[in-house]
């Protein structure tokens, strides 16, 4: 630990960046991505003294740096410094900051800054960076400038504990520190006798009292009006015969024991589980005996959407991304209760909706009864039968390449407790549709927050970077608008697969109306970027191959490599997969009765 020492005492700035990067060791940091840059050396150098506990990452693209380390925080559940230099390098965090927000990720933003005498006078690389990211943080403040007065060297430990801590309490997110520094930046005298506080630090008394804090346990934020926990099931729900639960987006720490939860819930009331492709519950199928995972087909056809309607809907996480779900629920209008410790309104369709602001684990477990004595939960079981049964003999027969196969194969093929990253706009529908229940306990992560497709390269290498072989699934244009990802090779230890559905173009715009117009359809919305995949990954020195058959993909998944970025290319038909969809959706459940 000493080591630091002679460093931290050349300047006030050192020693500054000294003090918030010990503390932050003390609490539990593990990582800190550290974007390359002037303003930022003496938290650059202080980060990177602080190996092997911290581990400093330096990555070029302050874009991809957020959304790694984004990644890194879903893999570990703690917070990931992120640390750029003043101007413009900031704003570049900003979608992943959005991202952690809505996805409730712990992100601790470090933005070094000019002092304030260099701000709005034309200065270089200055721009307004107080609040620079709106309402987005869980709390964000600036720093005062260094100093070596013992007052104020407190007061930055203790604003660095507080920092850490709402970045995990009540709800974890983003916050944000902006930092001034006045030269010199670099470790050199600044003309400043600091010796006299050594003695201090060495003898530990400033740094007593701070433990590692994590994970910080919930509390909640008005503890007097707080559900009690274990929450008993309300007698409501008991006498209810035509209720289900809908097991939304979800990415729990212990998939396990939230799976478990929710089947206790359903196996108590007699409840069928809508199990999201999304939800961990489709990955733990045989916790959950009456799980439903072809929901949005089953209510295309509308005369079983009308004998199914239910009376009451427990909502667990998000709602899933089905239109079909979301319009048949909005239509029907049933008493619902979203089950969610966040503070967040997660109803999007303004129901007859109660908030409970509890997670699913906190419901008291009462006698189960393994027989399914409801007629209603009957039918859904009996429609999920036959449905799946129809999805999984046509996919079986589907020899030629299609989009939507890739997502029913892999949910079947991948290594037990794979970590699996699935891009937004189709990668997330076909998932929705096709995701066959297995019990894998494949760890699905995603960027469902705010729904862009931003990042994905960059989050999928956080979430595998250091953890077991991971895969991502994505189309081509989400793998393009973050091909700076690929600059993170060198620093990335571990192993990503990255299954490409390349139909040169935004598929997802195929499914809409607009796609009848052409033109402009086609450039504007189409948008082909008619790249070379192999020539692309030869530049960055990624691995590509070219899939020309679904038993070879089933091959290059399982087993997985141990090391390296690798690209499995899977070219389809935008066009034509598009007609397959609006041709199929429809029909897997036409002919069901019930």
């Amino acid at each position: 630990m000493f080591d630091l020492m002679p460093i931290a005492f050349r300047n006030v700035n050192q020693l500054w960046a000294y003090i918030l990067t010990e503390t932050l060791k003390r609490l539990g940091l593990t990582c800190a991505i550290i974007c390359p840059g002037s303003r930022s050396t003496p938290l650059a150098i202080a980060f990177a003294q602080q190996a092997p506990e911290i581990e400093a990452i330096s990555i070029l693209d302050e874009r991809s740096a957020a959304f790694f380390a984004l990644g890194q925080a879903k893999a570990t559940g703690l917070p990931v410094v992120l640390v750029c230099t003043s101007g413009t390098a900031g704003a570049n965090f900003y979608p992943a900051v959005i991202e952690a927000s809505y996805s409730r990720v712990p992100l601790l933003v470090l933005t070094t800054d000019r002092p304030p005498e260099l701000r709005d006078c034309h200065s270089g690389q200055t721009v307004d960076q107080l609040r620079l990211y709106g309402t987005y943080p869980n709390w964000q403040t600036e720093l005062a400038l260094p100093s070596a007065d013992l007052g104020m060297l407190a007061y930055l430990r203790q604003t660095v504990i507080h920092s850490w801590e709402r970045a995990q309490t009540p709800t974890k997110g983003p916050v944000h520190l902006n930092i001034p520094f006045r030269d010199p930046l670099a470790p050199v005298p600044d003309g400043t006798d600091l010796s006299y506080l050594q003695s201090l630090f060495e003898s530990e008394d400033f740094f007593a009292e701070i433990a590692n804090s994590s994970p910080i346990p919930h509390y909640p934020l008005s503890p007097e009006g707080a559900p009690p926990s274990p929450f008993p099931i309300p007698q409501l729900w008991k006498e209810c015969d035509r209720g289900i639960i809908i097991a939304g987006v979800a990415q729990p720490s212990q998939p396990e024991e939230y799976c478990k939860a929710i089947a206790h819930l359903s196996q108590t009331l007699k409840w069928p589980v809508l199990a999201e492709g999304l939800s961990p519950v489709r990955n733990y199928a045989e916790l959950n005996p009456y799980l439903i995972s072809t929901y949005d087909l089953i209510l295309r056809n509308q005369q079983l959407a009308k004998q199914l309607a239910p009376e009451m809907v427990i909502q667990v996480g998000e709602m899933p991304t089905s239109k079909e779900l979301r319009t048949w629920i909005d239509a029907t209008q049933p008493r619902r209760w979203v089950i969610d410790k966040s503070d967040q309104n997660l109803d999007p369709l303004h129901g007859r909706t109660t908030h409970l602001r509890i997670s699913v684990e906190d419901i008291k477990v009462e006698e189960i009864n393994l027989s399914f004595s409801s007629d209603y939960g009957k039918q859904w079981c009996d429609a999920e039968a036959k449905v799946r049964l129809v999805v999984d003999q046509t996919m079986g027969k589907i020899d030629e390449i299609i989009e939507s196969k890739a997502a029913w194969l892999i949910s079947q093929i991948l290594p037990p407790g794979t970590s699996l990253f699935i891009a937004n706009s189709m990668p997330v529908r076909d998932v929705e549709y096709f995701w066959k229940p297995n019990n894998l306990g494949v760890r699905s992560h995603f960027n469902r927050g705010a729904n862009g497709i931003d990042g994905t390269l960059s989050t999928a290498l956080g979430i595998a970077h250091r953890q077991q072989s991971s895969v991502m699934l994505t189309g081509d244009l989400a793998l393009l608008h973050d091909t700076n990802g690929f600059l993170i090779r060198n620093k990335f230890v571990g192993h990503l697969t990255i299954v490409l559905i390349n139909n040169n173009g935004g598929g997802i715009f195929e499914m809409l109306p607009i796609a009848k117009f052409d033109p402009p359809f086609e450039e504007f919305f189409g948008t082909p970027q008619d790249i070379d995949f192999a020539q692309l990954c030869a530049t960055y020195n990624v691995q590509h191959e070219l899939i020309n058959s679904w038993e070879q993909l089933q091959e290059r998944l399982n087993p997985l490599p141990t090391k390296g970025i690798r690209v499995l290319e899977v070219r389809t038909n935008r066009k034509s997969d598009a007609k397959w969809r609006q041709h199929n959706l429809s029909r897997f459940a036409a002919d069901i009765a019930i």
